[in-house]
């Protein structure tokens, strides 16, 4: 009797503990919407293979230029590149430049304007490519790096700092990065509140602080296109550059932002309801619609506590391994420009490549980025 008082009396003291006494973490309200079923053609992750084993941790998203190269950010600060033929295996391929922050979304794009560029301040390294470098077709590598913001990285490995902050709030977490045929860069800042390794926190607390942003090349102007998302993460382009989309990782949906047509400057949903945490989104040109990388499936605890602030400070408050952790499932859906979900690959075995955080169509091939994983993920396009 005395050891379950005891062990009352410790929990009510954590509790009070965890929702009086101060902190910046401050959980908002919400109701989780109901989970979608995706009644579609569902496949395994069949024919995975793993390249650039060695190169690093955490190779987020894969940027491919027009020869076939791979590019990839990694925890470390470098983006390393990759030859089409010599990728696989236990090759690390070479650096290409470094940030010194944490290269998360990439995407190739026209040259920057001759008066925009400038050098990275002398804390950031540069690439060992040289003047002669075959990717001078595509000279200009834009990097959104969530400690540095939003970087432009010429085929010499030079990195251009290109914007850090939009209508006088700094980025904090600058995440994903999209390059239009005008040559506006479209990026988003997940939160304002929360740098990149408290992703967890900022997802917990709900408190609708991302940014979807527009970088003008010609201008140096960054303007906000939406504000008050929940953890803006991915960022694609539509069909002829008409609209933009954007996941909202923490509200489990896609959100579409009109850029031209009689709908230009509205946006609305896309997607919503959706049976996992959506991280990258990348256009399918050759086979239209787009593919949606979900981080992991729903949490059934952290859906039970979103009315409940005062439940998530207790969360908050609770040692890492004690906290709800995502599930080890590597997940991919594929969708059409209306938003209909054509098919999904699962695999939800010990080995599977997950978390996946992008998704980026090349040829016969799916390249599958990783926050967490030591390779890069490739899989057929078609199962």
């Amino acid at each position: 009797m005395r050891i379950l008082l005891l062990a009352l009396i410790v929990v009510v003291g954590f509790i009070a503990c965890a929702t009086l006494w101060p902190s910046r973490f401050d959980p908002i309200a919400w109701q989780a919407p109901p989970a979608r079923v995706l009644d579609t053609d569902t496949q395994p992750m069949s024919g995975l293979t793993r390249l650039g084993i060695g190169a690093g941790t955490g190779p987020e998203t894969v940027a491919i230029n027009p020869r076939g190269r791979l590019y990839a950010g990694y925890a470390d600060g470098t983006i390393r590149r990759f030859d089409a033929n010599d990728a696989g295996g236990r090759s690390p391929g070479e650096v290409f430049a470094t940030t010194n922050g944490r290269p998360l979304g990439m995407a190739f794009g026209p040259p920057l304007p001759g008066s925009k560029r400038h050098q990275h301040p002398a804390r950031a390294g540069h690439g060992t490519s040289t003047p002669t470098d075959p990717d001078s077709q595509h000279p200009t590598l834009y990097v959104a790096d969530a400690d540095q913001g939003l970087l432009a990285i010429d085929r010499n490995g030079n990195v251009t700092v290109l914007s850090t902050s939009a209508n006088g709030q700094p980025f904090a977490f600058t995440d994903d990065v999209v390059v239009a045929a005008d040559g506006h860069v479209y990026f988003t800042d997940a939160t304002s509140r929360w740098h990149q390794p408290h992703y967890r926190t900022a997802i917990l607390e709900h408190h609708g602080d991302g940014r979807l942003l527009r970088y003008d090349p010609h201008t140096g102007s960054t303007d906000v296109l939406l504000d008050g998302l929940q953890f803006a993460n991915g960022v694609a382009l539509g069909p002829n550059d008409d609209y933009v989309l954007v996941t909202e990782t923490g509200a489990y949906r896609v959100t579409r932002y009109w850029l031209r047509g009689p709908h230009a400057g509205a946006h609305g949903m896309f997607m919503n309801d959706l049976p996992g945490f959506p991280d990258g989104i990348d256009a399918d040109a050759e086979h239209h619609g787009f593919w949606i990388a979900l981080f992991a499936p729903r949490n059934d605890l952290l859906d039970l506590v979103a009315p409940y602030p005062w439940l998530r400070k207790v969360v908050y408050r609770l040692p890492q391994w004690a906290q709800p952790a995502p599930a080890h499932v590597g997940h991919i859906v594929h969708v059409a420009n209306d938003g209909h979900v054509i098919s999904q690959r699962i695999d939800d075995s010990d080995k599977a490549y997950a978390p996946i955080t992008s998704v980026t169509a090349h040829g016969d091939w799916l390249y599958l980025g990783s926050l967490e994983a030591h390779a890069i993920g490739r899989v057929p396009r078609t199962p």
